[in-house]
């Protein structure tokens, strides 16, 4: 036996000592490895995050990049499951009170007490939104929106509706229930407008003084116009039509910069109301600096 392996091939020998096993020139030639199965996930396992990713209500709409224009509303779509902040600031000085010096000395104003509101709305169901707004000098509003149709290449406007119910001294006093609708035209990805009619009661604040006519009806009009890629300018007004007609007609315009998902607004305006009675109840002969602050959570 020790003669036999000695004959053999210095390789052969070789790979014997380290327990390998040489193929013969008989051997059959091994098959090849199968390659191992990539993975592929099925279409049913798809996340409710990637679904969402399609969702065009998730996009950004640079016609009409927010929820409002100054004080009203927009036809501007909530994803449903998301929601959205507001701030809303308007200051107590008037713009034309005292001297150029004056003014500049109160830092145009700011340095005078504000009506301040807060407000967060929420999507629960696609295209319907849910909004709550309260302001610091105790009114609470919640409003309900709905998307009855979207602009398309075959229809030319969008239309909403919404119903909203407020109060006073944190809805313990005076009610003021608002109904509407929403008429938008975006053009292009440049400039949308607004006409937005709609009925407040009770826009009169004093029992003592209620009369046949204490519910006001309205008629919004707006609009947004992008001058570059981020930056708008907005206007509104909101004339009533018929009903109860305390005060002047409310204007407010601003310039506003969009930055991912907040908006920064600066803007003047004739009255403080952000809410619909308030609006309703019209502005005055003094122009007041103001801002909104906004954000989106998505």
């Amino acid at each position: 036996m020790k003669a036999a392996i000695t004959r053999l091939p210095l390789a052969l020998t070789m790979a014997l000592a380290v327990g390998v096993t040489p193929a013969l020139a008989s051997d059959p030639p091994a098959a090849p490895k199968a390659p191992a199965a990539t993975a592929t996930p099925a279409d049913e396992t798809t996340t409710a995050a990637e679904a969402q990713d399609d969702d065009p209500d998730m996009d950004v709409n640079r016609a009409q990049p927010d929820f409002t224009i100054v004080n009203l509303p927009t036809t501007l779509r909530l994803p449903a499951r998301k929601g959205a902040f507001r701030i809303t600031h308007r200051f107590g000085r008037p713009l034309g009170e005292g001297s150029l010096t004056d003014l500049l000395a109160d830092g145009l104003g700011t340095d005078n007490g504000a009506v301040i509101g807060f407000e967060y709305r929420f999507g629960i169901l696609k295209a319907t939104q849910v909004v709550f707004h309260r302001t610091n000098n105790r009114t609470i509003q919640f409003m309900l929106q709905r998307e009855i149709k979207g602009q398309t290449e075959d229809f030319p406007i969008g239309i909403s509706v919404f119903g909203s119910a407020e109060g006073t001294n944190n809805l313990q006093d005076s009610y003021s229930p608002a109904l509407g609708v929403l008429l938008s035209r975006e053009v292009s990805d440049r400039a949308a407008v607004y006409v937005e009619p709609f009925w407040v009661n009770n826009t009169n604040p004093l029992p003592e003084e209620l009369v046949d006519d204490n519910s006001s009806l309205l008629v919004g009009l707006g609009a947004r116009l992008r001058f570059t890629n981020s930056l708008y300018g907005v206007f509104e007004l909101t004339p009533r039509v018929n009903g109860f007609d305390p005060g002047k007609t409310q204007v407010g315009a601003g310039i506003e910069m969009r930055a991912g998902g907040h908006s920064f607004q600066i803007n003047v305006g004739n009255g403080f109301g952000t809410t619909f009675g308030q609006i309703a109840r019209g502005g005055n002969d003094d122009w007041y600096l103001g801002f909104n602050i906004s954000r989106k959570f998505f």
